[in-house]
């Protein structure tokens, strides 16, 4: 989505912006980047959350309910999230008074013109956790970075960091082609799949995507790109910037050395991983803190960044060390009558199947799943992927499939994922309403057992009602 009102931010002359769709994770980042550099910001969303109350606090204005009126004349401009369509109200009244507008991605794209060091990580998984680590490292070198992430990092109380003009490290998304609104210096490819299938035709799509984003980087950039992605270098030929790739393995798609990969990868108790990285610089043991071997990856293209930016090694692990995980990336939230309850924001089957291979490395009895599925068409393109990946829990529930942005349910439904899944040998149960969800788990998880909740819905909720006592 592009705008045609050609409305460039200045930060030496602050004006009035307003942000419709404001409580998004992205979106509410952008807003107190702004509020920060001293713009006047409100914006609207359709309910109060956590997200609307802490902007409140920190003085921006929440409009509840996107209505015309909402919208004034005296606001110098209108930023939409990509769940606005032209039907909403506020996108109308701004279209009638003719105000200028940006969607997010272009925004941010400007902010990142007002950095030294912009850097963007990309991917269809990975993108949170490899941003969180990078932003880990620059913390931890002291070199006061600005971060807006697509999830909560604990080190900085929220998603979003203002720091000082050198370094911007993004999560770069690929939906509606916004990341291509961006100006890079450093970017990252973790992995390319299928997904958002309601925006793109296909992978071939996808991939083009992802390469006019390596075509963003300039002479004197770098592009860190996972070797294991297939024909990786469909994404490089002819770019004009530094290339350095990454993966486990050490091998890429073509059965060449890779310039970063891991050896004698060993997991503890709770699946965290100590490895040896290899890199252009030497060999250096690198112990995480958080689990899953995909995390091992996520680490070698933090290390890539970090060396492209002449970061000091003992500085970098420093930082990679203190990671502890993002919120809701196989979290673990608490203990209930004796079960665990952990939860983790995988919405696509590549990132269930790392989830329940981090499980399987944690002991526990039984694994119980409660999988809210997002929107109808990722679940209907990915119907036997999802059927195959959940498979592995001893018990899956599943309440409605979250909607999102979409309004026809294509004819799937979770009840239909549960069928499947009962066809496969798996016990799974479709309970449309959360309360009775809690109330099912109460009643059959045991000690020892391992609840996760699972999805990029609302089925954390679920946690932690149980731990709030609230069933």
């Amino acid at each position: 989505m592009s705008s045609e009102q050609g409305f460039k931010l200045d930060f030496s002359r602050p004006c009035k912006v307003y942000f419709a769709g404001i409580g998004g994770i992205s979106m509410s980042g952008l807003a107190q980047i702004l509020k920060n550099a001293g713009f006047d910001v409100c914006g609207s969303d359709r309910d109060k959350s956590e997200i609307t109350e802490k902007l409140e606090k920190e003085g921006i204005k929440i409009f509840y309910g996107q209505k015309k009126e909402n919208i004034t004349p005296d606001i110098d401009c209108v930023v939409f999230s990509a769940a606005i369509h032209p039907d909403n109200p506020e996108y109308c009244k701004t279209m009638e008074l003719g105000l200028p507008h940006l969607w997010r991605g272009e925004l941010l794209g400007q902010m990142m013109k007002n950095y030294r060091t912009p850097i963007a990580v990309s991917g269809t998984h990975g993108k949170t956790t490899t941003t969180s680590m990078i932003s880990e490292i620059l913390l931890a070198a002291g070199v006061d970075p600005t971060i807006n992430n697509g999830g909560v990092l604990k080190s900085i109380g929220g998603n979003t960091r203002v720091g000082a003009k050198d370094y911007f490290v993004v999560e770069a998304c690929e939906y509606t082609n916004s990341f291509l609104q961006f100006f890079p210096r450093i970017g990252v490819i973790m992995n390319v799949e299928e997904d958002h299938l309601d925006f793109f035709k296909d992978l071939d799509d996808i991939r083009a995507s992802f390469r006019r984003f390596a075509e963003l980087l300039p002479s004197d950039g770098t592009l860190v790109i996972c070797g294991e992605i297939e024909n990786w270098h469909y994404f490089t030929q002819s770019l004009t910037c530094k290339v350095l790739t990454f993966s486990k393995t050490g091998t890429d798609s073509y059965g060449e050395k890779t310039d970063y990969s891991a050896k004698d990868i060993e997991f503890n108790a709770f699946g965290c991983a100590a490895f040896t990285a290899v890199t252009p610089y030497g060999e250096r043991n690198v112990t995480l803190k958080v689990p899953g071997e995909h995390n091992v990856t996520n680490c070698l293209a933090a290390l890539a960044v970090s060396d492209s930016l002449g970061i000091d090694p003992e500085k970098t692990l420093l930082g990679i060390s203190g990671f502890t995980g993002a919120d809701r990336r196989f979290e673990y939230k608490g203990e209930v009558k004796g079960f665990n309850i952990v939860d983790d924001y995988a919405h696509h089957p590549t990132e269930i199947e790392a989830t329940m291979s981090v499980a399987k490395k944690i002991e526990h009895n039984r694994l119980f799943v409660v999988f809210q599925s997002h929107t109808y068409t990722r679940t209907k393109a990915f119907f036997d992927d999802f059927v195959k990946a959940l498979s592995q829990a001893d018990v899956v529930i599943m309440p409605d499939i979250y909607p999102a942005r979409e309004t026809d349910n294509l004819g799937i439904s979770s009840a239909d994922l549960c069928a499947s899944l009962e066809k496969m040998g798996t016990r799974a149960i479709y309970i449309p309403e959360f309360e009775k969800i809690e109330k099912y788990l109460l009643e059959n998880c045991t000690k020892g057992d391992l609840v996760i909740t699972l999805g990029a819905g609302e089925a954390y909720k679920i946690g932690d009602a149980l731990l709030a006592g609230k069933s």
